[in-house]
């Protein structure tokens, strides 16, 4: 499956285009954000596991990244309610499953070859830290070789200055209402941007709370291995015909 794998475009997908789809095993659906592969692929989804439900016992050979959204996410090794940030390097290996139902964001095969750090952040128990410019607090949560995850937090009628994005940007409006001068985004709200994308960011009165990743668009990650397979089909499409 090739879903939104084209970097060089930006892409916006508000809460009311959401279509959970059902994963191989039962109870745990998805909403597909951006894919390139089958089930083995460099994904990242909006991951809802029903009450009881999970997966076996699996390997993540390109890495496994989430952030807890509802609910608990447990495995063998924890329990992990709303709010945890949680990384599986390469080559780690779980059985998740939640008692009561929970939502995450999950992203997949988009590590590093050296990036090893295993995490669990609680990140309502965090200290966070002042943002640039008043109105801004920012939560670290991993940086590695240029590629930097966080939490920020923005109070009401907060503007940040025009900016550009060298290694793109991936954003998931966690809470409130965040915009820019390309539109406005609710809870639930994902856009991704593409690298040397710029932009003027703003709240109004309810502020926002998001993810952000940045510098991971043409970082050299595990995953680009499924993105450069479709080019070359493209490419070779485009001889043949």
């Amino acid at each position: 499956m090739q879903l939104n794998n084209d970097f060089s475009k930006r892409v916006a997908i508000l809460p009311h285009a959401y279509q959970f789809v059902d994963s191989p095993l039962s109870g745990v659906s998805r909403m597909m954000l951006d894919r390139a592969g089958g089930e083995v692929a460099r994904a990242t989804s909006i991951v809802r596991y029903a009450p009881s439900s999970g997966y076996s016992s699996h390997r993540h050979d390109g890495g496994e990244e989430i952030l807890v959204l509802e609910g608990v996410f447990s495995d063998e090794h924890g329990d992990y309610p709303a709010g945890t940030y949680i990384r599986n390097p390469p080559g780690t290996s779980h059985q998740p499953f939640s008692r009561d139902g929970c939502t995450l964001l999950v992203k997949l095969w988009q590590f590093a070859a050296t990036d090893t750090e295993q995490l669990v952040i609680n990140t309502r128990q965090a200290q966070w830290r002042p943002g640039l410019v008043p109105g801004l607090s920012v939560l670290p949560l991993h940086e590695h070789n240029g590629v930097s995850t966080a939490l920020v937090r923005w109070a009401p009628n907060t503007r940040f200055n025009q900016h550009t994005h060298v290694g793109g940007e991936e954003i998931l409006v966690l809470e409130g209402l965040f915009c820019d001068e390309h539109g406005q985004y609710p809870a639930q709200s994902w856009l991704r941007s593409p690298r040397y994308s710029y932009h003027t960011p703003f709240t109004g009165t309810e502020g926002a709370l998001i993810y952000v990743k940045v510098g991971h668009m043409g970082a050299g990650l595990l995953g680009d291995k499924f993105i450069d397979t479709q080019h070359a089909a493209i490419s070779l499409t485009t001889v043949v015909t």
